[in-house]
C-alpha cells in the first residue's frame, strides 16, 4: 500500500489497480511493481500469487493482465513504442497463474469458478474465505466473470506478442476458445453447467451446488451479478483483416469455432455499420440480458448513486435476503457506510458502499461495449425517468459521479468529507483531498482507511478517460 502512516503492508489487487494511475506518472516504475509479486522469490511454483503478507494462499481477484494490459496501451499511445518486453515477462508468468486458477477454482471442469474470497469480503451472505461442507461448493458470479476477463486480456497479450512471433497465434486460440465456454457455461448455454442467470430476476446469482446436483442461487443483488458485463469487447473488420495478415491461422480458427457452436452465436454477435464494414462483440453477457442487467444496475432504488454504483442493491434495505443454515439466520442488508457485522473485523464493508476500482471496470465496460452497439443501442438513464442514453453518454455520466465525490458542490463543500466540518471548512485542511477505501452509497462520504488506498487514485484516469480501454 502507497503509505507509512498507518504500517506499510501489499494486497495483490489493490497493487494491480495502483499501477494504472501510477503509470500517468511513472511508467516504469509502476510496470516493475506489476512485475514484482510474478518474480521467483514471491510466486508460487504452481502459479499463486500471494495475496498478502498475512495470508498468502487467500485469492485475490486476478486483475493483473488488465493492469498490464492498460500500462502497456497508455505507453505505447504516449511514446509511440511497444514494451514488448515488458508484455512478454508478465504473460509467460501470467500462463502459470492462470492454470493455477483453472485446476484449483474449476476442480470440476464445468467452467464455473468457486474463486473462494476474491476480495470482496462480507458482498456474500456467507463468509467465501471459509470451507464450505464436504459435497457442497459456491459457484461464483463474480469468480467467473473474473476469469472470463481474465482470457480475454491474455487473448490480446497474445495476439499483440503473435504480431513479432507468430507462435503466439495458439496461445491466442485456446485463451479465446476457454473464453467462449466460460460465457456458455455461465448462461446456461452449454451442457457444463446450469448456468447463474435467474430469468425471473433478470440478473446473475452465486448458487450453491451440491455433489447430487442440487443447487440453490444465493439472490443477493450485488456486485457479483454485474461483473459480467465487465468481460467484453469489440472487434472491427479492419482489426479483423490485420490479424489475418500476421496471424490467419488464428481468424480462421475463431470463425470455424463459430460454426461448430451455434448455440454461442449470442456471445459473439457480428453488427454491420454504415458503409458496410462490420463489428463483432466477444461478450458473457448477450443483447437481451444486457438490457435487463442495465435495468437494475442504473436504477436510483437500486444500484445507482449520485456518487457510483453501489456494491449492494439498495432494495436489500428493505428487502434483505436471508437464509436459514441449521440453526443459524444469516443476513444481508444494504448498509450504504460502515459494516454493521464482525465478519472480516468489520472493517470493511461491500454491503451497499461505492467502491472505485469496480466502478472504474464498469466505467470502462459501457465505453467498450458503446464500441459495439453504437448510438443505436439506447437504455433508460436512471432507470424510470423516461430519459434514453447510449452506453457512452452514461459511461461519462457515471465517471461525473465518481469524479463529483471530490469536487466542491454548489454549497462549496466536497461530499468526501462528509460532516467533517474541520476538513470542510478548516483552509489549512479543505484543499487536502483523502483517497479513502470506500464511500458512502448514498452521500459519498469518504470511510474506511483514508490515506492507505491506492485504487482510489484511478479517479486519475478518469479525468482523462483513463488508459483501460479494450480496443
Amino acid at each position: 500500500m502507497p503509505d507509512k502512516w498507518e504500517y506499510p503492508w501489499y494486497a495483490a489487487w489493490d497493487l494491480a489497480f495502483h499501477t494504472i494511475p501510477f503509470g500517468l506518472v511513472d511508467p516504469q516504475f509502476a510496470k516493475d511493481q506489476l512485475l514484482l509479486l510474478t518474480k521467483e522469490r514471491y510466486m508460487h511454483p504452481n502459479g499463486q500469487l500471494p495475496a498478502y503478507e498475512w495470508a498468502f494462499g487467500d485469492v485475490n481477484p486476478p486483475v493483473h493482465i488488465i493492469a498490464a494490459r492498460a500500462l502497456f496501451m497508455s505507453e505505447r499511445r504516449e511514446t509511440g513504442k511497444s514494451d514488448r518486453e515488458f508484455l512478454s515477462r508478465i504473460f509467460h508468468k501470467l500462463l502459470l497463474n492462470f492454470s493455477w486458477w483453472v485446476n484449483r477454482k474449476d476442480a470440476d471442469g464445468r467452467n464455473v469458478f468457486e474463486g473462494g474470497f476474491l476480495g470482496l469480503d462480507n458482498i456474500s451472505v456467507i463468509d467465501r474465505s471459509m470451507a464450505l461442507p464436504s459435497g457442497i461448493s459456491l459457484e461464483q458470479s463474480d469468480g467467473t466473470a473474473w476469469m472470463a476477463t481474465y482470457c480475454l486480456g491474455m487473448t490480446w497479450a497474445a495476439l499483440t506478442l503473435a504480431e513479432e512471433n507468430s507462435a503466439y497465434g495458439d496461445l491466442a486460440v485456446s485463451f479465446f476458445e476457454y473464453y467462449m465456454a466460460i460465457g456458455g457455461a455461465i448462461n446456461g448455454l452449454s451442457e457444463s453447467s446450469a448456468g447463474l442467470w435467474d430469468e425471473e430476476d433478470g440478473f446473475y446469482y452465486d448458487a450453491l451446488q451440491r455433489s447430487d446436483g442440487a443447487r440453490m442461487p444465493l439472490k443477493v443483488r450485488s456486485l457479483v451479478g454485474l461483473l459480467p458485463i465487465v468481460s467484453a469487447v469489440s472487434v472491427t473488420s479492419a482489426q479483423t483483416e490485420r490479424l489475418d495478415e500476421i496471424v490467419p491461422d488464428v481468424i480462421r480458427h475463431i470463425r470455424e469455432y463459430e460454426e461448430l457452436h451455434p448455440e454461442l452465436t449470442s456471445l459473439m454477435p457480428v453488427r454491420t455499420l454504415p458503409g458496410g464494414s462490420e463489428v463483432r462483440l466477444l461478450t458473457l453477457v448477450p443483447e437481451e440480458r444486457l438490457r435487463r442487467v442495465l435495468a437494475r444496475m442504473l436504477d436510483p432504488n437500486e444500484f445507482l448513486g449520485d456518487y457510483g454504483i453501489r456494491s449492494l442493491s439498495k432494495f436489500h434495505q428493505d428487502h434483505p435476503f436471508e437464509l436459514h443454515v441449521r440453526d443459524q439466520l444469516l443476513t444481508v442488508q444494504y448498509e450504504p457506510a460502515e459494516s454493521s457485522t464482525g465478519m472480516f473485523g468489520g472493517n470493511s464493508n461491500w454491503r451497499g458502499p461505492v467502491w472505485f476500482p469496480m466502478n472504474f471496470l464498469i466505467v470502462q465496460s459501457l465505453r467498450n461495449l458503446h464500441r459495439y452497439y453504437g448510438d443505436e443501442f439506447q437504455v433508460e438513464f436512471p432507470t424510470g425517468s423516461g430519459n434514453l442514453a447510449t452506453l457512452e453518454q452514461i459511461s461519462d455520466d457515471l465517471a461525473h459521479r465518481l469524479v463529483s465525490t471530490f469536487l466542491r458542490d454548489e454549497a462549496g463543500r466536497r461530499p468526501v468529507f462528509g460532516g467533517t466540518e474541520l476538513m470542510q471548512t478548516d483552509p489549512r485542511w479543505s484543499d487536502y483531498l483523502l483517497f479513502y477505501e470506500y464511500f458512502h452509497g448514498d452521500n459519498g462520504a469518504g470511510i474506511g482507511a483514508s490515506h492507505q488506498t491506492g485504487w482510489t487514485a484511478l479517479v486519475a484516469n478518469l479525468l482523462g478517460r483513463g488508459p483501460l480501454g479494450t480496443n
